[in-house]
């Protein structure tokens, strides 16, 4: 972690750390809906995960009268559900809505959107209309495998069956301020398969007993990418920086975050770092109790799938969702139908991973039952 988010982080521990101190008033405070968008026609995916938007428009929330009302109450419906899909045909405005959701939300002023760190690298694909834009990842199913050819561990076809359970992470993890919101418009889709899927860090939070979920609480990971100074050797070109935040700089792709962390428009806690493609290591505590540690919040996620929200994706469809309280996970079977899936994504980049001693589970917020 930069030495500035360090201080960031300490100075927050010093001023609201509840176990020292008695204080009980939260970091932040949580945001309220106002209600603006429930006219809006929608079904929830499950009881605790997504929201999809059947046949709204987002375009038309950005030319209403109270646009502004409208995008934060998007925004706050995507920190609550995880994940919001827009299943209608939509515009291309995810860079757009990706940066006003993030600054209606608290997102500290001189964050903005991520630039990818690969960005210079030649096997990036253009946009549809042939340009590119540091701000905007083009996501290729072939592309991909060029990108990412130097990271360890690239499956082979002739190897025994994928472990899928390694794919999970939540966007930009490897920088010291992560990703907010992700906005993935998908522009060509396979005859079959493709699909993405959301779990929910709060639902895993709370699906623990409550010396469990204590114990997580005490802990950190690192999360470190190596893949990205791999690659830019390789390809002989240099690394971008900054990305999205002066914290997100150079090849510093190694911090350490709360393996649960507060999310600061609601105030939950949710399962964060504990898990997935960008945790190198959870810290302080031997291999085995890490491998027993990984084993169960994997368990979690495969045998709760009422935690999961899946997207079967169409032409122009839309996701928007929240790293700061969901993992996902695309599942790589394009290949069995000779299909290329092809989308854009922005994600704007947040503030640095905190776990607020005031907060609550969204069961104990919410005064739901448990089991």
């Amino acid at each position: 972690m930069a030495p500035s988010a360090v201080k960031e982080a300490e100075a927050y521990t010093e001023k609201s750390d509840g176990h020292t101190n008695g204080t009980t008033e939260l970091r932040l405070e949580p945001l309220k809906n106002s209600g603006s968008i429930d006219h809006l026609e929608y079904v929830d995916v499950t009881q605790v995960i997504g929201r999809e938007h059947t046949s709204a428009k987002i375009k038309e929330m950005l030319t209403a009268s109270n646009s502004e009302q409208q995008l934060r109450d998007l925004a706050i419906t995507i920190c609550e559900r995880g994940v919001v899909f827009f299943r209608a045909p939509q515009d291309d405005l995810t860079k757009h809505v990706t940066d006003l959701l993030g600054k209606l939300t608290g997102r500290p002023e001189e964050n903005g959107l991520q630039v990818h760190p690969l960005y210079n690298d030649p096997n990036n694909i253009p946009m549809a209309d042939g340009t590119t834009d540091e701000n905007i990842y083009v996501i290729n199913s072939e592309a991909m495998k060029k990108l990412y050819k130097t990271m360890k561990g690239q499956p082979n076809e002739s190897s025994e069956p994928r472990d899928l359970g390694r794919e999970w992470h939540s966007d930009s993890l490897f920088e010291n301020c992560p990703s907010d919101f992700s906005f993935l418009r998908m522009q060509d889709t396979p005859p079959a398969g493709g699909d993405t899927l959301w779990c929910s860090g709060y639902e895993i939070y709370d699906k623990m007993s409550p010396s469990w979920r204590s114990y997580m609480e005490t802990l950190t990971a690192t999360c470190a990418q190596p893949v990205f100074k791999s690659a830019c050797e390789a390809g002989n070109y240099e690394v971008m920086s900054p990305r999205g935040s002066p914290l997100n700089k150079d090849l510093e792709f190694a911090p350490v975050h709360p393996v649960v962390r507060t999310h600061p428009v609601t105030g939950w806690k949710s399962m964060f770092a504990g898990v997935g493609l960008h945790v190198s290591k959870i810290n302080d505590v031997y291999s085995y109790e890490e491998q027993m540690i990984r084993e169960y919040i994997m368990r979690l996620i495969t045998r709760n799938h009422d935690c999961i929200a899946r997207m079967h994706w169409t032409r122009q469809a839309c996701a928007i969702w929240s790293n700061e309280c969901t993992l996902h996970a695309a599942t790589p079977d394009t290949h069995l139908v000779d299909g290329v899936r092809t989308g854009v994504r922005a994600s704007g980049i947040g503030g640095v991973p905190y776990l607020d001693p005031a907060s609550k589970g969204r069961h104990e917020a919410l005064g739901l039952p448990f089991n």
